[in-house]
């Protein structure tokens, strides 16, 4: 039942948070280099338009270009992939997207509320939390430093 405790290494899961425009980005590929200190190492998911390109002449990192539809699918796709690939940093630009983006969890949300005998929105969370699940359970598992990106609305800073 008990075994001797070992010191193991670990793959870090990290979440960044801020609004548009105030470095998010950047901040997570100089993080992601000082891990691994290689920018052919480096795989950004990019949700943002090209901006994950932005910064190109920092390095040579990969880009993975995600679309509308944002679906649970594209971006556990895009995870694999990433690892298959041999990567050890993976950064996704932006999570934000596959909860509020065209095609997200809450498009999946209203769209099964909506077609629902009931109309209940609080039923359709049944079948949409299994899928945050499926992206959760990805994130935690694969064997890739992880940083994640959230944006959030200058309206709810609160600078005091």
């Amino acid at each position: 039942m008990f075994r001797k405790a070992e010191r193991k290494r670990v793959k870090l899961k990290l979440g960044i948070s801020g609004a548009s425009g105030c470095g998010k980005t950047y901040s997570s590929l100089v993080t992601a280099f000082g891990i691994c200190g290689d920018w052919n190492k480096i795989a950004l998911v990019d949700t943002e338009n090209g901006s994950g390109e932005l910064y190109s002449d920092m390095g040579d990192y990969s880009v993975c270009p995600i679309e509308p539809p944002f679906t649970v699918e594209k971006y556990i796709d895009a995870i694999h992939e990433a690892e298959r690939e041999g990567f050890e940093v993976l950064i996704i630009d932006s999570l934000s997207h596959v909860w509020s983006g065209d095609g997200g969890l809450l498009d999946m949300q209203s769209k099964i509320a909506k077609n629902s005998k009931s109309g209940n929105s609080y039923v359709a969370w049944r079948e949409v939390t299994p899928e945050y699940n499926k992206l959760l359970d990805t994130i935690h598992a694969v064997r890739l430093h992880f940083i994640d990106l959230i944006q959030h609305s200058n309206d709810n800073l609160d600078i005091g």
